[in-house]
């Protein structure tokens, strides 16, 4: 599926390629849309694209990583290929991130931030409650 998206997109977008020059353009982008730098700790990228008409940004690496935010106690994965839709200070629809809640991996589809300064994001963790379990965002205040 994130292939397909990337192929529907890539007219008109920027694309990069070489690790080097994609991890710079990934925190450029961060940069641009007021999010944290440490949101995408991706090694090995492969390419980067970014369709501004759209909004469309895709991040590809040579395999999966997950990642410990030791701040938080939380695991990210990130899957081969992350994509996303992206605006000021909000990364919507995106695909190729999941969240270690509890025993399971929960797929992370929109991060907001409210205040860019503090560095903080509002977590979504689903896991409430057993009667509400996948049910009902629980939002709480994370930093990464």
């Amino acid at each position: 599926m994130s292939s397909q998206q990337i192929a529907s997109h890539r007219e008109n977008a920027e694309v990069y390629t070489g690790d080097a020059v994609c991890k710079q353009k990934s925190l450029e982008l961060l940069e641009k849309i007021n999010m944290p730098k440490g949101l995408l700790p991706l090694e090995d990228l492969i390419e980067v694209g970014h369709n501004e008409a759209t909004g469309f940004v895709w991040l590809k690496q040579k395999k999966s990583k997950t990642h410990v935010f030791r701040a938080i106690g939380r695991s990210v994965w990130y899957d081969t290929e992350v994509t996303a839709f992206v605006e000021d200070r909000r990364m919507k629809r995106l695909t190729g991130v999941k969240s270690k809640e509890i025993l399971i991996w929960v797929t992370i589809s929109d991060i907001s931030i409210q205040d860019p300064a503090s560095g903080k994001l509002p977590s979504v963790p689903l896991l409430d409650s057993p009667e509400l379990f996948l049910s009902r965002r629980l939002r709480r205040r994370i930093e990464l």
